[in-house]
């Protein structure tokens, strides 16, 4: 085991290694070889490339995945059995996945880490002889040797009443343990080897007198029924894969010798009639073992509430985990005097990763709480903070002041309009909703067609991510929302947000297919602001942001009022509002002249009676109404001037040499 530690080691060093080369400008400080044998990698991987993991290469993304599958072999080395490591060593030394992969698999420690895997399942003679895990043993000898012979020695104490606790890291070591316990060492692994489809052709002497799983005695028997014994087959590999995903289990000793020296035969059976881990429906004498994960779907206090229902006397930890330690020592100080302490165990390999995993672990543990005594000594907060940092800005409710003013009214309590904002239902998906309430502002949810926020009567807010908003300037969407909030409101803004733990900019590779580039997404929105030039763009780098930018833009102005927003649709716009005034079928064609832009539109608009009225204009008068020349001749040569066709007979183009005719430069002479 320890040399196939030390080729992953080697490995993951070269990796490491190769990947900072290509990436000597990031910041990757925390990616090292230690740091990637510890549970935390992935979220150290997170903090450090997450915000620029759109601007990375393939190559280095290879390298990143590489890293993942490298620390999921040393993980699985140490935790499982040595057929399923060998079942999962297999899948990466094959051809397939030497043509993706960043080049690891060709170097020589790799060749020396799939022939020492297939080494621990298969002996010199390529018989079957699997390799125990180390921990077995040590966990066998704790409950059948050594707990039993430390119960006796105590005054008054039973074996019979003993309670084990023994905690894994997940359910996976969870389901092993427990076939482990019931099934005995060879017959485990005698099985596994089928589950995985493990080609045995010779075993060696140990598994010569095991006997034959019933679904082959019933297809030796009768052949007719090959069926049925395929269908119980499946049956059984459906219950086991199920077994898989429990988190729990509850075992005892059986009624035969427990200081029995071999451990290939079970020692141990199942308790059929606990459910649910309720402990006060137990009525066994004989020792109860507990095996169970460190959190129980995901819930961190679900330790804490099974060492208050167990109490158990001894704690095995099959895998170390600081925060269960620490939750022991919190249940035993809770102790009743009275009660007997705690006894824990740890199994861990001496001189493995395991064993440096854990040593890291409380070493950035150590660093915490120091990190935290040094920042709190130093540490001003203002009293308007309360706690938070800049980066989330200020996202209490501002309380409001009730001094009371005898100037106005005599003292009178004056009622204050609360801010209200109408909010799409649309938009609840986000976090923006529940960040403006917590900022004090009352949200209205409604279903409204144009916009996705209105701030006041004035001032709509149409909300586009990133993605969002390169899908709609590609389909034309944002165009038809722009025109419906110019044409229904005095104040439409086009709010772009990006991702508080993205880059916030526009720059890099944010475009994944390759059709479309950067360029094209800047000038789209060029194009944009042109053609609607009372459209406000605001770019927010967060929610947070947005909170605080919409809280800003509602100080001293009028809440919205939701029976005109619903009036509103994408088809039929307001009587009073400035595009409505006017056709918008007239006012879009007018709109595409040359000579007419947005500075005079609203003036041809206001002082044009209609189409035909405008082309009776002379230049002069067109200059009048326009005001400005250019624009005036330019519009006035494309309604008058008739066009001239085009001479097909007629060859502009010219051959031959063309003579200067003018003089040529004379040299003057001093």
């Amino acid at each position: 085991m320890r040399f196939i530690q030390t080729c992953l080691l080697d490995i993951i060093n070269y990796t490491v290694k190769q990947l900072k080369s290509i990436n000597r400008t990031l910041d990757m400080q925390e990616i090292t070889t230690e740091n990637c044998i510890t549970k935390k990698f992935h979220k150290i991987l997170q903090s450090q490339l997450d915000c620029v993991w759109h601007q990375l290469s393939t190559r280095t993304k290879e390298y990143i995945q590489d890293l993942k599958v490298l620390r999921s072999m040393a993980v699985n080395l140490i935790d499982d059995d040595a057929v399923s490591f060998h079942a999962l060593v297999s899948k990466y030394s094959t051809q397939e996945y030497a043509q993706v992969n960043s080049g690891w698999i060709l170097l020589e420690s790799a060749e020396q880490l799939f022939r020492l895997a297939r080494g621990r399942v298969f002996n010199h003679k390529q018989e079957f002889d699997p390799e125990q895990c180390p921990k077995w043993k040590c966990l066998s000898d704790l409950l059948s040797k050594e707990i039993p012979e430390e119960v006796k020695k105590k005054d008054g104490a039973k074996l019979n009443n003993t309670k084990i606790l023994v905690l894994c890291q997940d359910n996976k070591t969870c389901s092993q343990l427990n076939h482990f316990l019931t099934m005995g060492p060879y017959k485990y692994l005698f099985y596994m080897a089928f589950r995985r489809d493990l080609t045995v052709n010779t075993v060696s002497s140990k598994y010569t007198n095991l006997k034959k799983p019933k679904t082959e005695e019933t297809n030796e028997k009768d052949k007719k029924h090959k069926q049925e014994v395929k269908d119980d087959d499946n049956k059984d590999d459906e219950d086991f894969n199920a077994d898989e995903t429990k988190s729990n289990y509850l075992l005892t000793l059986t009624q035969c010798n427990v200081q029995a020296e071999a451990v290939d035969e079970s020692m141990f059976e199942p308790i059929s009639q606990m459910e649910n881990l309720d402990f006060t429906q137990l009525e066994i004498e004989r020792p109860i073992i507990c095996i169970r994960t460190f959190k129980e779907s995901g819930c961190n206090f679900s330790l804490e509430r099974t060492l208050e229902a167990l109490r158990p006397e001894y704690v095995i930890l099959y895998h170390c985990d600081v925060a269960a330690v620490r939750q022991i020592e919190l249940f035993e100080c809770r102790k009743r005097n009275d009660e007997p302490k705690t006894k824990v165990y740890f199994v861990i390999h001496d001189k493995t990763i395991e064993e440096q995993s854990y040593l890291t672990s409380l070493k950035r543990e150590k660093q915490a709480f120091e990190l935290l005594i040094q920042t709190k000594s130093v540490m001003v907060v203002p009293s308007y903070q309360d706690g938070k940092t800049e980066e989330y800005f200020n996202l209490n409710v501002e309380h409001e002041d009730n001094a009371l003013d005898t100037r106005k009214a005599g003292g009178q309590v004056q009622q204050k309009e609360k801010p209200a904002v109408i909010v799409d239902m649309r938009e609840f998906r986000s976090d923006l909703p529940a960040l403006l309430h917590k900022k004090g502002i009352n949200i209205e949810p409604v279903t409204i067609a144009i916009g996705d926020y209105i701030l006041t009567p004035d001032i709509c807010v149409e909300r586009k991510s990133i993605s969002d908003l390169i899908g709609s300037l590609n389909s034309g969407r944002l165009y038809t929302q722009c025109t419906q909030m110019c044409r229904n409101y005095s104040r439409p803004i086009l709010l772009i947000e990006f991702d508080q733990n993205k880059p916030f900019n526009l720059q890099g590779h944010f475009v994944v297919s390759t059709d479309i580039s950067g360029a094209d997404i800047q000038q789209k929105l060029q194009l944009l602001t042109i053609h609607f030039p009372r459209l406000k763009l605001v770019w927010s780098p967060s929610p947070y942001a947005t909170a605080e930018l919409f809280y800003e833009l509602k100080q001293g102005r009028k809440n919205p009022n939701v029976a005109e927003a619903l009036a509103l649709s994408g088809d039929n716009t307001a009587e009073d509002m400035h595009y409505e005034r006017y056709n918008i079928l007239v006012h879009d064609f007018v709109q595409k002249l040359p000579g007419v832009n947005s500075k005079n539109i609203a003036r041809i608009m206001d002082r044009g009676k209609s189409l035909d009225h405008l082309i009776t204009l002379s230049q002069d008068e067109l200059q009048t109404l326009i005001e400005n020349k250019n624009d005036a001749a330019t519009l006035h040569s494309i309604l008058h001037v008739k066009p001239r066709p085009v001479d097909a007979n007629k060859d502009d183009k010219s051959y031959g040499k063309k003579k200067f005719g003018g003089k040529p430069f004379q040299n003057k002479r001093k």
